[in-house]
């Protein structure tokens, strides 16, 4: 009995939530019994248990009759199935929508924001493992979380993505095809995935959250044509029309680079969110004027990267001046100050751009971005410097730019091995796992050995902290000394 009080009690559970009302009831119902393939079924009261639990039983059910291979992705493409049943078909979700907007933008992000983590699109008991804290800066406070919302693979499944046939559909996993996409070995399951059609500057977009929720309402706004990135104006463009639709989300764009890209480049794409990052709260430092443009207030941010700041009432105003400043960068070469546009041919200079609003003005931060390689510095110039990589040797994308720094998974155990070597004194380089972080954790471990834990830990937080601004300062292309600031008036004085 106890597989038809789970499916009574996701059916209740769908009905609360409002996925449902009550004359779908029995039609759910019997989806789910389809795809359980069970034939028959006995009235049972519903089971009083979290989402998870209910799918984890169904599941496990589901694995004893042979219908689902127990491996993490082939459970996460069931339960998936298993939600499916239960969730409003796109057209509804539309209306749903389209709705709550006519009324308030706010209501509306606010509903599809609930209802992405209620059908387990997000799955809220994955994000509440990832380890989050601040840190306080020169630059204000500092967001750090250590991603650990994605499931670690399963040897069977990757075992099993070598063995599959390729498939290009989906082109990735960006495209709207993934809109009600079962999934399979190395594609995530969407079958319970919605997306919000958009008109942004003339063209068809569309609206959906991020699985992962680096941070509150992380919102990706992507091109519905598998087309790659590129910031020219036309970018610009659909960043103000994004903000003018939802003037309470602020919207940004990766670089359309490898190295500083940090992100899938082969998919147009946005994303942003109702959070205010430490970049967006930091002052401007230094005004000037643009001749032409003496109608927009430009300054250059307090900012570990290079980053100029754009705000007006005249939106098309701010695309024409940063339309201006990025063709400007993309040609500019100051060898002195180690920046090159290209070398044989390849462009390094391209720009991170971030819109927001202000009551009736519009914001635009442009972050100078460059991808040169050297010898010394392989991987990138103004990416983390080898020294950093036991932290973080990721590329420093969008939300890395902002103030978020998202840190490997292997952290989590490699700092709770550190806290107990710290405590006790034992050798770090001794122990393989964490030797990698032994000339860091000399600077400061003799002087927390013995301490409790909780002190050790918020220690090594605010060394991590560091680590990360030393991490964006690597990325920025004008140094934050008397050269480097020298240096960026020099490229101000082009424009």
């Amino acid at each position: 009995m106890m597989i038809y009080n789970a499916i009574e009690g996701l059916v209740q559970y769908a009905f609360d939530r409002g996925l449902i009302d009550e004359s779908e009831r029995i039609y759910s119902r019997n989806r789910l019994l389809d795809v359980l393939q069970e034939d028959g079924f006995e009235a049972a009261e519903p089971l009083d248990a979290l989402l998870p639990e209910l799918l984890r039983i169904l599941t496990d059910h589901a694995v004893q009759k042979g219908l689902c291979a127990n491996t993490t992705e082939r459970r996460d493409i069931f339960d998936t199935r298993l939600m499916n049943c239960v969730t409003p078909r796109p057209a509804e979700v539309n209306r749903r929508f389209a709705a709550l907007y006519a009324r308030s933008p706010q209501e509306a992000t606010d509903w599809f924001y609930r209802f992405s983590g209620d059908v387990n699109y997000i799955r809220r008991d994955r994000i509440a493992r990832d380890r989050r804290w601040k840190v306080e800066s020169d630059y204000g406070e500092i967001d750090i979380t250590i991603n650990l919302s994605k499931p670690e693979k399963d040897p069977r499944d990757i075992a099993a993505a070598g063995n599959a046939v390729s498939v290009a559909y989906p082109a990735c996993q960006l495209c709207v095809e993934n809109c009600g996409y079962a999934g399979r070995i190395g594609h995530p399951a969407r079958a319970n995935h919605r997306m919000i059609p958009l008109d942004i500057a003339g063209e068809q977009w569309f609206l959906q959250y991020s699985p992962y929720v680096y941070y509150n309402e992380h919102c990706i706004a992507l091109n519905s044509r598998h087309v790659p990135m590129k910031i020219d104006r036309k970018a610009f463009e659909r960043l103000f029309d994004f903000v003018t639709v939802f003037p309470h989300y602020f919207i940004g764009s990766n670089a359309d680079l490898p190295i500083v890209g940090g992100s899938i480049l082969s998919h147009d794409h946005f994303q942003g969110g109702r959070y205010e990052f430490a970049m967006a709260k930091a002052p401007v430092e230094y005004e000037f004027k643009v001749a032409g443009f003496e109608d927009v207030a430009c300054g250059i941010v307090k900012w570990p990267l290079s980053v100029i700041r754009l705000r007006g009432a005249d939106r098309a105003r701010l695309a024409d001046l940063a339309a201006h400043i990025l063709a400007e960068w993309r040609s500019y070469t100051d060898e002195s100050a180690t920046i090159l546009a290209e070398t044989d041919g390849v462009p390094h200079n391209t720009i991170t751009p971030i819109a927001r609003r202000r009551g009736a003005d519009y914001e635009i931060d442009l972050c100078l971005r460059n991808n040169l390689t050297t010898p010394e510095h392989p991987l990138g110039v103004y990416h983390p410097h080898a020294e950093r990589h036991h932290i973080k040797k990721e590329n420093i994308g969008l939300i890395e730019v902002m103030g978020l720094a998202v840190l490997p998974a292997r952290l989590q155990k490699e700092l709770a091995l550190l806290e107990e070597y710290i405590a006790e004194g034992r050798e770090i380089a001794s122990d393989e796992t964490i030797a990698k972080h032994a000339q860091w954790a000399s600077r400061f471990a003799s002087d927390l050995r013995g301490q409790p834990k909780e002190v050790i830990r918020a220690a090594l937080e605010r060394e991590v902290g560091k680590v990360f601004l030393d991490v964006l300062e690597d990325a920025g292309v004008f140094k934050r000394n008397a050269d480097g600031k020298a240096a960026f008036l020099r490229f101000i004085e082009t424009l």
